[in-house]
C-alpha cells in the first residue's frame, strides 16, 4: 500500500466545508465523480459503521476511526460490498483492510485548506489521482455556493 495526498483552497469556512463535505445531498453531489449514485450510509459518528455504496450494490465497508468536529475525519476500510452482500473475511479484502482515508480542514487566510492523505494500492493509484481533483473541484463548487 502506498500514500496519496491531494488538497484544494475553498473560499468558504471550515464549519460550511464540514457540513458539505459529509451532509447527505451535498455527499452525494461531490462523490458522484467516483461514481454516479454515490451514498453513505452512517451517522458520521467515531466508531460508526459507514457503508459507502456506487449505487449498484457495490461499494465499501468501513468505520470512522476518529472524528473531530470541522477539523479531521479518519476512515478505516474494512471489505467491500458486492451485489449487497459484505465482504470482510476474504483474501482480496484482507490485502488492504484498515486503509484509512483522512480528511483534515485547516485555516487557510481565510479560506479553508482540504488535506486528503489516504492509503491506496497500486490497482487504484491512478484512478485516484485522476478522479480526486474532480470531486475536490466539486466540492469546491458546492461549498462556495
Amino acid at each position: 500500500m502506498q500514500k496519496s495526498n491531494y488538497s484544494i483552497i475553498i473560499d468558504a469556512p471550515r464549519e460550511k466545508v464540514w457540513e458539505q463535505l459529509w451532509g447527505k445531498t451535498s455527499y452525494r453531489e461531490w462523490t458522484s465523480e467516483f461514481a454516479p449514485g454515490s451514498d453513505a450510509i452512517t451517522d458520521w459518528q467515531q466508531g460508526s459503521k459507514a457503508i459507502f455504496t456506487d449505487g449498484s450494490g457495490d461499494g465499501m465497508v468501513a468505520r470512522i476511526a476518529e472524528r473531530r468536529e470541522n477539523e479531521y475525519m479518519s476512515i478505516e476500510h474494512l471489505g467491500e460490498v458486492k451485489d449487497g452482500v459484505e465482504d470482510t473475511t476474504s483474501d482480496k479484502v484482507k490485502a488492504w483492510a484498515g486503509a484509512k482515508e483522512n480528511y483534515t480542514l485547516n485555516d487557510k487566510d481565510g479560506k479553508t485548506e482540504v488535506l486528503i492523505d489516504m492509503d491506496t494500492t497500486d490497482d487504484f493509484k491512478d484512478y485516484m489521482d485522476k478522479t480526486w481533483p474532480k470531486a475536490l473541484n466539486k466540492l469546491k463548487e458546492i461549498s462556495e455556493k
